[in-house]
């Protein structure tokens, strides 16, 4: 896009390119979304930026109707696979705030001024800066949402000093901290920091919330998981283990008003320095920074799997809290359905998952670390010692970082180094890649819900190349065309067969 043609959609008020770039006005020294309802300011007085940080940089303070520091996160991000986008995932999970510039330029494999360079070349701005916005952003969630004093929520959002967040989030908002937390929009009585922290994770687009938690409902491990209420008006409640203590994350299928563009959501944190990495797993996965409109192009005008994309706007490809944890579940996976790899996940968590401080309804657990099940005998399980022995190796891998699925890895690396471990297969590998490390373009041709797919909706294998590079939707269109919803009740039972 040039400047003209992004003006040209802030003059629509066009939401598909919220989150992609930044509108600031220098009348008024406000940055917006493309999609905000004030009137479009005119042309000679608008000035363009890549991201919430570049526009915070060059003076602008972010606008109070329209929030662009809410916005849904580019969708750039998760279909790159160059430096640029591994370091926004990163810098998105926290890993400046919690290793430095240093720490992120280790994990890239570039030198710390390198990674400066092609951040600010791209984005308008470095590492250093993009992480303050972040944190500036959190900072305004915990002021707004919940009764921390001011001193906390400065150290909890991630900055190192009191007169640093200050004087950010007077750059940023042009207003103090007392000051932003009166100013919450329909002001009303904060939400003690031991309830938890109430959230509206934002998306763009339409989104299938029905059959997200379909998947997620059926897939639903004792102990870490819980689905409560009826489809239409479920609650998925999860535990999170966190660089930062544990938490519980809780995300309403039918919170928002009709036309709204986010899922209602409870954070529960034991340390509130891990909000900004809690936040970002859930998005990962719930898949809320993807861009429907782009897959839609692609997989709607495909003669095979257009009817299904037209009875399904927005579905989406979930991914996942914890890739380890992921891992581990694609080989309890292997070869068995559905409900037998929930059966088998459970046993697992019961005999070697981490208990929570305190069990929070149904949820009573963490899942088992990768070390804990490297020398574990896993005779509980009742599988065959052939797998038991590919969890071992897998674990031992994830322990000793043979294998890294942290975000911002390297995909095709990670894939090699789980191909080289025996027991996994392109199946496994394939499906970790798909959800653990969200790339939205996998397709599993081995896979028996996907060849029923195939089957249902009369293509052939070879059709999938036509749905570059959006196959992990299409892969979920043919799963939804294969398996249709769960009944109107609360049960989560599957015959789906996943397979290696």
């Amino acid at each position: 896009m040039d400047d003209d043609s992004r003006y040209e959609a802030v003059r629509s008020r066009d939401e598909r390119f919220d989150g992609v770039f930044f509108t600031a006005v220098v009348t008024t020294g406000i940055y917006c979304r493309p999609s905000c309802p004030a009137t479009t300011p005119k042309r000679s007085n608008v000035r363009f930026h890549p991201s919430a940080a570049a526009a915070q940089a060059a003076g602008f303070r972010a606008c109070r109707r329209c929030r662009p520091d809410a916005v849904p996160g580019s969708a750039e991000w998760n279909t790159r696979a160059d430096a640029v986008g591994r370091a926004m995932r990163m810098i998105a999970d926290g890993v400046v705030d919690r290793e430095g510039v240093a720490g992120l330029a280790r994990r890239l494999g570039y030198s710390a001024r390198q990674v400066q360079r092609q951040l600010t070349a791209e984005l308008g701005a470095g590492p250093v800066a993009l992480a303050r916005a972040q944190r500036t952003h959190t900072a305004r969630i915990l002021l707004q949402t919940t009764d921390m004093p001011v001193t906390e929520v400065a150290f909890a959002s991630g900055f190192s000093s009191v007169r640093q967040f200050n004087d950010t989030v007077r750059t940023g908002y042009d207003l103090t901290p007392t000051e932003l937390r009166a100013a919450a929009p329909g002001r009303r009585a904060p939400v003690p920091a031991p309830a938890g922290v109430p959230l509206r994770l934002a998306y763009r687009g339409p989104y299938a919330a029905r059959e997200v938690f379909d998947f997620l409902q059926r897939r639903a491990i004792t102990g870490i998981e819980e689905v409560l209420g009826a489809p239409g008006a479920r609650t998925y409640r999860r535990s999170l283990a966190l660089p930062h203590g544990t938490g519980v994350a809780e995300v309403d299928e039918s919170a928002a008003p009709p036309g709204a563009r986010w899922l209602g959501c409870r954070l529960v944190l034991t340390d509130p320095r891990a909000l900004t990495t809690a936040v970002q797993r859930t998005r990962r996965l719930f898949d809320l920074d993807a861009d429907p409109w782009a897959v839609a192009e692609r997989l709607g005008a495909d003669p095979y799997l257009g009817p299904l994309v037209a009875a399904r706007p927005g579905l989406r490809s979930p991914g996942a809290a914890d890739p380890e944890e992921l891992a581990v579940r694609a080989v309890l996976g292997q070869q068995v359905t559905v409900a037998a790899a929930r059966t088998l996940a459970g046993a697992l968590v019961a005999a070697y998952g981490k208990p929570l401080p305190a069990p929070d309804g149904a949820l009573t657990h963490v899942f088992p670390e990768p070390g804990a099940l490297a020398q574990a005998p896993l005779t509980e399980l009742g599988m065959p010692e052939s797998r038991r022995r590919t969890i071992r190796a897998v674990g031992a891998a994830l322990a000793d970082g043979a294998v890294s699925l942290g975000p911002g890895v390297d995909r095709d690396e990670a894939e090699r180094a789980l191909l080289a471990l025996r027991g996994v297969g392109p199946w496994t590998a394939g499906y970790i890649r798909m959800r653990a490390l969200g790339d939205p373009d996998v397709f599993l041709t081995g896979d028996v819900g996907v060849r029923q797919g195939l089957a249902a909706v009369g293509a052939p294998a070879d059709a999938a190349e036509a749905w570059r590079p959006w196959r992990s939707y299409a892969l979920h269109h043919l799963w939804n065309a294969a398996a249709p919803p769960l009944p109107p009740t609360t049960s989560t039972t599957s015959t789906t067969l996943e397979s290696d």
